[in-house]
């Protein structure tokens, strides 16, 4: 399999926008999503879903960002722009609120998560390595600011 160079690979965080996501997933050929996913699962299991599965999922509601990720995909589907392939990495949530940063017990999963994520990358062919400093995401960041300004 031949996998683009590396500053073809594009990560980005999503966050709970919607069409803003259009155009990096237009005619991609590996689309993967990590998030919280209600499956019916116990909370905290860790799922897989790919390709032929993910639509089925989508006849019930199983994220928060499902229906813009949903949406997505159909607007690409009827376009014929669809990535070729799409897995959804996910967490079943403990709780859905709305607030910044993650659970204590979301927050346990994430490690195992990440492992996941990284052992799908991997499947694709990329070498990956670990950073000597890790990097804060935007919601990561976010938080913070927010703790700050409570303080």
């Amino acid at each position: 399999m031949s996998l683009p160079p590396a500053d073809e690979i594009e990560v980005m965080d999503g966050g709970t926008t919607g069409t803003e996501l259009l155009e990096p997933m237009r005619g991609i050929k590996h689309l993967i999503v990590t998030d919280a996913v209600n499956t019916g699962d116990p909370h905290g299991t860790l799922v897989r879903i790919v390709d032929r599965e993910v639509p089925a999922f989508f006849q019930t509601k199983i994220s928060n960002h499902q229906l813009g990720l949903s949406d997505l995909l159909a607007l690409l589907t009827l376009t014929g722009e669809t990535p070729e392939h799409v897995t959804i990495i996910g967490m079943v949530p403990h709780f859905l609120t709305n607030k910044l940063g993650l659970s204590p017990e979301a927050e346990a999963g994430i490690d195992p998560m990440v492992a996941m994520l990284v052992k799908e990358l991997e499947g694709l062919g990329l070498e990956l390595h670990n950073r000597k400093t890790p990097l804060k995401g935007y919601w990561s960041r976010q938080a913070e600011l927010e703790a700050s300004k409570c303080a």
